[in-house]
């Protein structure tokens, strides 16, 4: 009979877990579903904005700006924000990043760099603390970032940077490819290095259409306005990215979960059965046994 009872206790406990995950995993995707529609509206203006940033820079030639250059004199530090979830229940989207991040971190006090940390997101904030490093800053941005308060954070990386507090300026977080596929990724957010690479290439190579442009005003005038707004749109659409992957992760983390409850819960009904079936047989044995001693 204690037996009975246990596995009755076992299996309400489990199908009221079912009914949460399962319901985290409505809350997941209806998330997702709002953080992937944000993604994709933003990527085409990333792209085409890092475009434009080229096409000026290679028809300028060779140009000087602080945010594609080394600071003058180096202060051989550079800054790192990682870029987390505040829950957990996501799968190994945090592990997945901190692990990156770490490595990052340590490679490069290794090569004798001094590293600021910034967090975005309690899961690093928490994963730092413990690992006994600290944080310059703590930032929460929520699930679904803003771009005003995005801006408003990439500018004050842009002065630091551009007031030569760092040689560089690096962003981990979870790169969002398709919903199933995303890989944590370190992004250089500044100096703007790939930009260089890119106009080199565009100068060798002729452009699609062929055309001449003249600018107006000059391209480094267009340059000073679009470097900066380059910078933002690619910090914001890292946030965009890490928004969508954690919500995907914790969607299909819900869904295993919720079918494991199921799995469970069909085992402990056949045990229940099992049990049950067991004791009516040892009941009957007993009233046989009884009626057949009053024979």
């Amino acid at each position: 009979m204690a037996q009975i009872r246990e596995i009755k206790k076992r299996l309400t406990a489990v199908k009221n877990i079912q009914r949460i995950t399962k319901t985290m995993q409505m809350i997941a995707t209806a998330r997702f579903t709002a953080a992937l529609q944000s993604a994709k509206a933003t990527q085409p203006y990333t792209e085409r904005i890092r475009t434009l940033v080229n096409e000026v820079a290679a028809a300028a030639g060779d140009i000087e700006h602080p945010l594609i250059n080394d600071p003058e004199t180096s202060p051989n530090r550079e800054l790192l924000i990682v870029i987390t979830s505040d829950r957990g229940l996501c799968g190994a989207y945090n592990g997945t990043v901190l692990r990156t991040a770490l490595h990052q971190y340590r490679n490069a006090t290794a090569a004798g760099r001094e590293v600021e940390l910034h967090t975005i997101g309690k899961k690093a904030a928490g994963f730092f603390k413990f690992q006994r490093i600290k944080a310059a800053e703590t930032h929460l941005f929520g699930d679904r970032p803003d771009y005003d308060t995005v801006n408003r954070f990439a500018s004050q990386y842009i002065d630091a940077f551009t007031e030569g507090r760092y040689d560089a300026v690096r962003v981990v977080y979870m790169q969002f490819e398709s919903t199933s596929r995303q890989r944590p990724e370190v992004l250089q957010l500044l100096p703007l290095r790939r930009l260089d690479e890119e106009s080199d290439a565009a100068e060798t190579k002729p452009t699609a259409t062929g055309a001449t442009y003249e600018f107006s005003p000059s391209a480094e005038g267009l340059l000073a306005a679009l470097l900066p707004q380059t910078v933002k749109t690619m910090f914001f659409q890292a946030m965009n990215d890490a928004a969508v992957s954690e919500q995907i992760m914790r969607m299909v983390a819900m869904k295993a979960a919720t079918e494991n409850a199921k799995d469970l819960g069909r085992s402990l009904v056949q045990q229940f059965n099992r049990a049950r079936q067991t004791q009516i047989t040892t009941e009957l044995m007993e009233v046989i046994s009884g009626a057949a001693a009053l024979e």
